[in-house]
């Protein structure tokens, strides 16, 4: 076969040492920086799973971008939602560059036909918007017969080769990690909450920070006080970033003040200025239940994009059937909240209709101060999965949704019960 072009074969295949040096930009069109190298996370079994992105921005100095940030993909462009983690970027021992260590590695052919050198490795997005490495590019290397002759370059799916792989020093761990792979973040709390202190604490630390703050947002206050408070700071400060700024705050408020307090400081500012903001709530009323990160549009936006933003892989299927309308700002505080986008409607919309001509403006909304029976009332009798949190001055705050208030009423060991649901989170209910 001949070598790969310099755009994706298809519109979800990328290859990798094509990307370095692509211009990344920002929602505006500005741009952050340069794609340095991809990050890859190697498994037992199945397709190396790519997890982000090494991008170089002002001053030479390298960032991690998640994959779960990337918008578009494209041999001229990469576009992230414009958040950008600052802090430089350090690997780690369970994730391997692709520019800077898999290109020109020798592999071997399953089939006993020889070895060849990997020229280029292509990633490609599944259904589950993960993005797995499934080709290689490579350049056989010599041996006898006129099908072997040196050089000849061909592109071979992962599973045809072996030695992509290097022998990880932490076999233990990788090995126990790849069971876990496919695992929900709800099944993967469960394993390691059954796991011995050491051993959680062990798996926990080679979990990508987007998978392990899932995991941290689906356990118990125990457990994820115990695995925080063993991570070394900067990784925890990393973790609690990539999680739910609502989730985030519970975890927080749950550590040794001195413990908070310095994780606070070396979080990302924007990050820690909304974690601050709902740690101000008490914990079971509309400001401490809302996450301040819902979809946010202006109301000139098109269904298109707003059907766009929807689909984005950090958006919870509760928050994505309600999009937010307001007037500049569009980071909360926003300014005035105009009305609601609902979901179900927009799909039945033209692309090209703008969000301003199908508004709801009547939705209910909620006081920061707001307690959960009054939250819990409200998502009943209009039957919705999320409702707006705003101030006096009718700016959006954030919005509760229906998971949120779920978790907090469900009995504590719910996570452990055969049995079905008690009186006790009617009882909550009631007296909320």
């Amino acid at each position: 076969m001949s070598q790969p072009t310099s755009r994706p074969t298809t519109a979800t295949r990328v290859y990798l040492a094509r990307l370095k040096g692509t211009a990344v930009f920002d929602p505006l069109g500005d741009q952050v920086g340069r794609v340095h190298d991809v990050v890859v996370v190697m498994r037992l079994k199945g397709a190396p799973r790519a997890v982000g992105l090494v991008v170089e921005v002002t001053g030479k100095r390298r960032v991690f971008v998640p994959l779960t940030r990337v918008t578009s993909i494209d041999a001229g462009a990469v576009i992230t939602t414009g958040r950008l983690n600052i802090r430089r970027f350090e690997q780690r021992p369970t994730e391997t560059l692709v520019v800077g260590e898999l290109l020109d590695r020798q592999v071997t052919f399953r089939d006993d036909s020889g070895t060849a050198t990997v020229k280029d490795v292509a990633m490609e997005q599944q259904r589950n918007r993960d993005w797995h490495v499934t080709k290689l590019f490579v350049r056989r290397a010599a041996r006898g017969g006129l099908m072997g002759r040196r050089g000849e370059g061909l592109v071979v799916d992962i599973e045809d080769v072996t030695g992509l792989a290097v022998n990880p020093a932490h076999q233990g761990a990788t090995a126990l990690l790849a069971t876990l792979e496919d695992l929900k973040p709800a099944d993967l709390a469960d394993v390691l909450h059954d796991l011995p202190d050491t051993r959680r604490l062990e798996v926990a630390a080679g979990l990508p920070d987007d998978r392990l703050a899932d995991v941290l947002e689906e356990l118990g206050e125990d457990d994820r006080v115990s695995i925080v408070s063993g991570l070394d700071v900067e990784r925890a400060a990393d973790v609690l970033e990539a999680m739910e700024p609502d989730d985030a705050a519970d975890l927080v408020s749950e550590l040794p003040d001195a413990k908070a307090a310095e994780l606070l400081e070396r979080m990302e500012p924007e990050d820690a200025k909304d974690v601050r903001r709902l740690l101000a709530y008490e914990h079971l009323t509309a400001g401490g239940l809302m996450t301040t990160e819902p979809v946010i549009l202006p109301p000139e936006a098109t269904i298109a994009t707003a059907l766009a933003h929807a689909r984005r892989q950090d958006v919870t299927p509760a928050l994505a059937a309600m999009l937010f309308i307001v007037r500049p700002p569009l980071e909360t505080p926003t300014g005035r909240l105009l009305g609601v986008i609902h979901l179900q409607r927009a799909l039945r919309e033209p692309p090209h209709e703008l969000i301003g001509a199908i508004l709801d403006k009547d939705v209910e909304h909620l006081l920061p101060d707001d307690d959960i029976g009054k939250v819990t009332r409200l998502l009943a009798t209009y039957n919705l999965t999320a409702l707006p949190v705003v101030d006096e001055d009718r700016r959006l705050l954030g919005a509760v949704s229906v998971d949120d208030v779920l978790d907090n009423l469900l009995p504590d060991d719910w996570r452990g019960a055969d049995e079905e649901i008690t009186d006790q989170a009617m009882t909550r209910t009631a007296h909320g």
